[in-house]
């Protein structure tokens, strides 16, 4: 399959990428991140443990591996708009928190409106830029929370 463009040229910024590393353990990491999404106007309507999935059903004997699905309403409205719902295919916002080792966690993100910009989904898109801008931020103060540990 060829790509309508070379992945190696993208930057991370281009695709909102954003990694935090956390010294403490899955489940405090687990939480940190949820009230430093709820903080920022976040909730985490979907939630799941791949690792936990994958070690029952494939024993596959992953170390943890936890997805927050986060969510701000308002926001998902607006990109709904901005892009005739075709955003929708890509949500929730997620938050991976991956153990590295015992004791270290890594939070990853990629921005699901720059998806969508690179994607071509925009309809209307001075507002998903709109949307790119503001959720941009509201992630950026969420990875501030992180890293003030």
């Amino acid at each position: 399959m060829t790509l309508p463009f070379d992945p190696a040229t993208l930057d991370p910024e281009d695709f909102g990428e954003k990694r935090a590393t956390l010294a403490m353990d899955h489940e405090d990491a687990i939480e940190h991140v949820r009230a430093a999404c709820t903080e920022e106007g976040f909730g985490v309507p979907v939630e799941f443990s791949p690792s936990e999935l994958l070690n029952e059903k494939v024993d596959a004997d992953r170390d943890p591996y936890y997805v927050l699905g986060a969510c701000n309403p308002a926001m998902a409205d607006r990109a709904l708009d901005a892009t005739d719902g075709r955003i929708g295919s890509l949500f929730p916002c997620n938050m991976v928190i991956q153990q590295v080792e015992p004791g270290r966690q890594v939070v990853h993100h990629v921005s699901i409106m720059k998806l969508a910009r690179l994607l071509d989904f925009p309809d209307d898109e001075a507002a998903l830029d709109a949307v790119i801008e503001d959720t941009g931020e509201m992630v950026e103060t969420v990875f501030d929370r992180l890293e003030a540990v």
